[in-house]
């Protein structure tokens, strides 16, 4: 089986110039939810292909695939002439295929690889050249509608627009997911015409040509109303959200997740939680994101494509890109992004931000701190107000801190710079040179003390304002 997304509209209603399938619930684009089904479907061996059709602003939706979800092949329809001519783009890539093909809506966020696996066993086991999904609403809108004969089988489907009024009364509705003889759908879609008030080539269409050469069609009907839904405009898109945000804390307080207040939690499609894991009010857990057991995720924490090991803890932070070892303790209020490494039992402050930086086991930076393009051995002690100044204005450069080194409190490291294991900076120092192995480096100025100074200073003020008093008020000229 190969699947093909249908991703090339702009999405008119969403009123915006990004691509629809590009916005976003829960930190993932809407398209990424598709594909998190897909890719589970490919890992089972179910699909063996995927490819996405895109179009409006294609570039924006390669560049996000190629990241997040490099199997994926696509294919470009230029310019968007509806959905049957999107799919006659995909033959290209279908070249030689004489199997079966998956057809998936790219803004169906809500639909789940579960779902589509009893499909293909209803496709299997009827032999049907073409199997749909449909779905009762209670209110089907602008839905096509699905049309059956008086046995009760598909014999076409009719968009809205097209519709009369008998058949917009139709509560039975396609959901825009099909699964195709490829060969059989091929040959159907060669006889397309744009007939209908859009001028559009309709996938739809291809279904009445199916059943006009007598092969079988099946409707598979869900009973899953919520998965059906698709996204048009900013207000379905909100409303899925919410429809996924309580779909996801149920599905992870089912798994052994304390989940305190599943109303203001939001945890994305690929993030996994482990078992006794407390998630407090207001976090987000995003991307590839991977939590251990028995953590604590601190209220308002944002974790994006972030592991955390068994027994860690982080308060009130937001970590995007990094990897917190077993034990180790993040926050309040820290900030940690850009490929941050914290091993076991370290602890990280509240007030601290961290870029590209390897944090050793038992490493203490307890607060105001910023470390960048570090690295910082096992044990070692970072204190109150270090900065790392890792930028000359044109290059990045690198500081490595030793293991069981001690820097003192408000220390300036001037990189490229080495402060060796087991090494003291004093505090309220500047360094710019390497600190040796077990050495003790100061870098600030010699303190200079002025006796009665302060006393001095005041009886001198005190002189002044009696001169001043004695001269009065000064005549205007």
């Amino acid at each position: 089986m190969i699947a093909l997304v249908m991703a090339a509209g702009k999405g008119t209603r969403m009123l915006s110039e990004r691509p629809k399938v590009l916005h976003g619930i829960a930190g993932e684009p809407m398209l990424g939810f598709v594909m998190n089904e897909l890719d589970q479907l490919r890992q089972d061996g179910v699909i063996r292909r995927v490819v996405v059709i895109v179009g409006h602003e294609a570039g924006q939706v390669q560049a996000y695939l190629r990241k997040a979800w490099p199997f994926a092949e696509d294919a470009i329809q230029a310019p968007q002439l509806g959905t049957g001519h999107a799919v006659m783009q995909a033959a290209p890539a279908l070249a030689g295929h004489d199997g079966t093909v998956l057809i998936v809506n790219g803004d169906l966020p809500l639909l789940s690889a579960s779902t589509l696996r009893r499909m293909a066993e209803v496709h299997r086991t009827e032999r049907a050249a073409l199997t749909l999904l449909t779905v009762d609403l209670p209110d089907p809108g602008h839905y096509g509608r699905i049309l059956r004969g008086p046995d009760g089988s598909v014999s076409g489907i009719v968009e809205f627009r097209d519709a009369t009024p008998d058949q917009r009364a139709i509560p039975e509705i396609n959901v825009g997911v099909y699964l195709a003889d490829w060969p059989s759908l091929a040959e159907a879609l060669s006889h397309l015409t744009p007939e209908n008030d859009q001028g559009e080539y309709y996938l739809t269409d291809a279904v009445a040509a199916i059943v006009g050469r007598r092969l079988k069609v099946v409707a598979f009907k869900t009973d899953d109303v919520e998965a059906t839904y698709g996204i048009n405009n900013r207000a379905e898109l909100a409303a899925a959200g919410a429809r996924w945000r309580g779909r996801a804390c149920d599905r992870w307080l089912d798994r052994g997740v304390t989940i305190e207040d599943p109303a203001t939690t939001w945890i994305g499609p690929r993030t996994v939680i482990g078992a006794d894991t407390v998630i407090e009010p207001g976090v987000q857990l995003y991307g590839t994101t991977r939590i251990g057991a028995r953590c604590v995720i601190g209220s308002h924490s944002r974790l994006v494509d972030t592991v955390v090991g068994d027994g860690a803890t982080i308060r009130s932070s937001d970590i995007t890109d990094g990897t917190i070892g077993e034990e180790s303790t993040v926050g309040p209020f820290a900030r940690l992004r850009d490929h941050v490494v914290v091993g076991r039992q370290a602890r990280i402050g509240n007030f601290v931000e961290m870029k590209n930086v390897r944090f050793g086991d038992g490493a203490k930076a307890a607060h105001l701190t910023y470390l960048g393009d570090a690295e910082v051995g096992d044990k070692a002690n970072i204190g109150c107000g270090t900065v790392t100044c890792n930028y000359d204005g044109e290059r990045k450069h690198r500081t490595t801190i030793g293991k069981g080194a001690f820097v003192g409190t408000n220390n300036t490291l001037v990189a490229p710079l080495t402060v060796g294991d087991d090494a003291y900076t004093a505090a309220g120092s500047t360094l710019t040179e390497d600190v040796p192995p077990g050495a003790l480096a100061l870098g600030r100025a010699r303190q200079v003390i002025k006796e009665g100074w302060a006393y001095r200073q005041a009886e001198e003020r005190t002189r002044r304002r009696a001169e001043a008093a004695q001269d009065g008020p000064k005549e205007l000229a």
